[in-house]
């Protein structure tokens, strides 16, 4: 049996899941299929907190946050979830530049401020601090289970053909339109968007992909000593660079905060993944922990995995070659942008925009 749609989506975690959803807005008939169920935790896409942050040293993503910021208002009103929760940010250790991320921020109209180390621990005397730390009152959390939900349901109400349990085998090119073969129906759509993460390098689409390198990450959650306590969302960069946010859901009853080392996963594959936390891993969290958040009792209540799919300069793909449009990799920092992702891949398959040269495919191959 062929099911004939506009657009298919490929993957309905966070990317795949809001692309659906901005093309059904849109008035596009579209087909989701994924392999799992939406809110599965083999991939990228699971937990109740991910990191909303405006503070990037590059203009671009600066940029590219406001516009995000707005969507994500809109799948708000759109859904009546509560999605994104600010809770302010900041960007402290030596490794980091906060007079330099302030004067980027303000360029964009992006309020913040630089503290000294003093003025920060008098501030928040539940963090420790041995330089300047930058602040920025729009960064917070989003709930990452509850944006697919959203996104999925929203996407179904109008129409949308959801199809779970179902593997992507390929994608055949028929000139004008493509075919995507499955372990279920076979559809056919004028354009195809594939979000499947980790599991992009094992699709058979005929085009060449960018070097993408997948790690398995490690997360960890710490009980907050005292739960009257505001926390904002943090990156440190020292001598690891981790970052930490409210834990939501995933933290347990009591209030706790998610802190993870961005840059220490282990390479794998989206089959091969352990799903097993490295004790090492969580030695040096640990140990981050005690030295640096004073308000987190050191020992983690809950952990859990997750994968990276990151290319070489961390940067995003987002591109089409004919009829199939390619969103992935995120590179471990998308999950802030996913209704602009879903705009920008909306776009993509609807023939409206080209892609922007930093997300271009051939970029890094």
């Amino acid at each position: 049996m062929t099911s004939t749609v506009d657009v298919v989506v490929v993957g309905a975690g966070l990317m795949g899941a809001a692309t659906a959803w901005e093309l059904t807005r849109r008035g596009r008939s579209v087909a989701l299929v994924e392999a799992f169920e939406p809110g599965h935790t083999r991939g990228s896409s699971h937990g109740s907190s991910r990191i909303f942050r405006r503070a990037y040293p590059d203009p671009l993503y600066v940029r590219m946050t406001g516009r995000a910021r707005e969507l994500w208002r809109e799948l708000e009103l759109d859904s009546g979830a509560d999605l994104l929760t600010e809770t302010g940010g900041l960007d402290h250790g030596r490794h980091r530049d906060p007079a330099g991320m302030a004067a980027g921020l303000r360029a964009e109209g992006v309020p913040c401020e630089v503290l000294a180390a003093a003025e920060a621990a008098e501030r928040w005397p539940h963090l420790r601090f041995d330089g300047p730390a930058l602040y920025h009152p729009e960064a917070g959390v989003v709930d990452a289970d509850a944006t697919v939900a959203a996104c999925v349901a929203r996407a179904a109400a109008r129409g949308a053909l959801v199809v779970t349990g179902t593997r992507v085998l390929g994608v055949d090119d028929l000139g004008d339109r493509a075919r995507v073969r499955t372990t279920g129906p076979e559809l056919v759509a004028d354009s195809v968007v594939v979000a499947a993460g980790a599991w992009l390098p094992g699709l058979d689409l005929g085009i060449t992909l960018p070097a993408m390198r997948v790690t398995q990450q490690q997360v960890f959650h710490f009980r907050q000593r005292d739960p009257r306590l505001r926390w904002p969302i943090f990156v440190h960069k020292h001598d690891l660079q981790t970052f930490g946010l409210p834990s939501g859901s995933d933290g347990g009853a009591l209030p706790a905060m998610k802190v993870a080392q961005h840059d220490g996963g282990s390479p794998t594959t989206a089959e091969e993944r352990s799903g097993t936390v490295d004790p090492a891993a969580r030695a040096r969290v640990v140990s981050h922990v005690e030295r640096w958040l004073p308000g987190l009792a050191p020992e983690p209540v809950a952990e859990a995995c997750c994968l990276y799919t990151t290319t070489p300069n961390e940067d995003f793909v987002l591109d089409r070659v004919g009829p199939i449009v390619v969103v992935s990799p995120c590179s471990g920092h998308g999950a802030k942008f996913t209704p602009l992702i879903g705009s920008l891949a909306a776009d993509l398959a609807l023939g409206l925009a080209e892609a922007h040269p930093r997300f271009a495919l051939g970029v890094g191959v």
